[in-house]
């Protein structure tokens, strides 16, 4: 099946988790606005306690037979960095502070795997909302504790904050809880932050709404078409059509999440930085999901030791963090062939490439944007055998004697071909660079109220795509 149909839930449970949503208008009108002017009026030192019961609303609504577990994985996580804290700073046993930060990743890994594997065989509804996101933050704290880098155990309520605050719960970005503020006293209020979260929000709800859910149509129509009777530059534009909507779904999600941040008082958590202007594979996954790269690069990579014992362990270590993180996106097969090509890429990069790229950046522009559309394909479609048809149609070498309209892709570039021209656009650095820096201009000002509202015309009259990470 279709990643794009994955996404697809029936009425009653997406019901239930339209208040989760960025882009929902339960979510615009009714939740923020009221959470955001009951946190402000809340006296400075009481706002934790106010962002914890919001949040924990927050997930009971989209969630409400899970919101236990998440309650459940607070009270447990704390309570194993607690012991890993105890043996640590006050009696300086090493082992047993190990041995604790075992036990918690061997209880938030299990919880993961069940789930994940459980989802690839019934489906990810059965997933809990946020599951992947909040257990790499958990583990993280851990393993922060028990290295030293948490100087100071901190309460159990800012600690259920920083795991449970609503704007990263539902899919990230996996801030570490030294990049946060989590005692109330420490934020940053001002109304100035208000209007810079609020740009950025308005800015992520555009780039989801107005670019993402309408290039999504793009390839929800290839996949009805059937993949067997689409021409090959009708597969690589559903390739680069897919390709964007995802960027953008997550950029958009991202920038939203953490412009709600901002608004808090909290920093801003870049967690995506161009990755399509890339020169390299290796490159475009250091600026994509830039938080997810930067937990498996800590956590998993350097421990391991990463590049510093010769080529052979640099193979075995890069090989662990692919496999990983194609098992972290989905329990079927689909993600791990996604992990493993992502991984040979990246080998061969390393070991062979790299060089060339340096002295010839354009090649290693052409390469990231040649190859990285053929990567979604491998992430985009679940069921193997439509997997096989499409890179078949994508690289039609073999398949001799198939009868396909080789025109229709004049159709879809017409159809779709103001999405596609801005996207591209969007995609480059400096036009968002430029509007980032000018967003006090009045013109600019103008420009933000008519994406928001636009934004919103567009949820209410043609409905909008569930984000891609919604259930992750």
């Amino acid at each position: 099946m279709p990643f794009g149909e994955d996404r697809q839930r029936n009425t009653k449970e997406w019901d239930l988790m339209r208040m989760t949503a960025f882009t929902e208008l339960e979510f615009l009108f009714r939740f923020f606005p009221a959470f955001l002017a009951v946190y402000y009026i809340t006296p400075v030192k009481y706002r934790n306690t106010a962002l914890l019961v919001g949040s924990i609303i927050f997930y009971a609504v989209g969630e409400p037979y899970f919101v236990l577990l998440l309650l459940a994985a607070v009270w447990l996580n704390y309570a194993v960095a607690s012991k890993i804290n105890y043996y640590r700073n006050e009696h300086r046993v090493k082992e047993k502070c190990v041995l604790w930060l075992g036990v918690g990743m061997a209880l938030d890994v299990g919880l993961l795997t069940a789930f994940k594997l459980s989802g690839a065989f019934f489906g990810t509804a059965i997933l809990p909302l946020g599951l992947s996101f909040y257990v790499f933050k958990m583990i993280s704290f851990q393993a922060d504790v028990c290295r030293g880098e948490i100087k100071e155990m901190p309460t159990f309520k800012r600690t259920a904050v920083y795991f449970t605050m609503f704007p990263q719960l539902v899919s990230g970005p996996i801030m570490r809880y030294n990049e946060g503020s989590f005692s109330s006293e420490g934020r940053e209020y001002s109304w100035e932050k208000l209007e810079e979260g609020l740009w950025y929000f308005v800015i992520g709800l555009g780039t989801k709404v107005l670019l993402a859910d309408r290039l999504a149509i793009l390839w929800k129509d290839i996949s009805v078409i059937g993949y067997e009777s689409i021409s090959t530059p009708l597969a690589w534009l559903g390739a680069a059509g897919f390709s964007m909507e995802l960027y953008f779904d997550f950029w958009g999600y991202s920038l939203m999440a953490s412009g709600i941040c901002v608004m808090l008082g909290m920093p801003f958590i870049e967690n995506f930085d161009h990755p399509y202007a890339s020169k390299s594979i290796g490159e475009f996954w250091r600026r994509w999901h830039m938080t997810l790269g930067k937990f498996f690069r800590d956590y998993v990579y350097i421990p391991l030791g990463g590049s510093r014992e010769g080529d052979s362990r640099t193979v075995r270590n890069l090989l662990a963090v692919w496999l990983l993180t194609g098992f972290w996106h989905g329990g079927s097969l689909n993600f791990i062939l996604w992990g493993m090509v992502l991984f040979v890429l990246i080998v061969a990069e390393k070991l062979w490439l790299s060089g060339v790229f340096r002295i010839v950046p354009f090649l290693g522009r052409c390469y990231v944007l040649l190859l990285i559309p053929v990567t979604w394909v491998f992430f985009a479609i679940t069921d193997l055998e439509q997997l096989s048809i499409y890179l078949g149609r994508m690289f039609p070498f073999f398949e001799e004697g198939i009868a396909v309209n080789t025109n229709d892709v004049v159709k879809y570039l017409h159809m779709y071909r103001v999405y596609l021209v801005a996207g591209v656009v969007w995609c480059v650095p400096a036009v968002y660079r430029f509007f980032e820096k000018h967003r006090k201009n009045p013109v600019a000002v103008v420009l933000t109220v008519l994406v928001f509202w636009l934004s919103v015309y567009c949820v209410v009259s043609m409905g909008n795509n569930p984000f891609a990470y919604l259930k992750f």
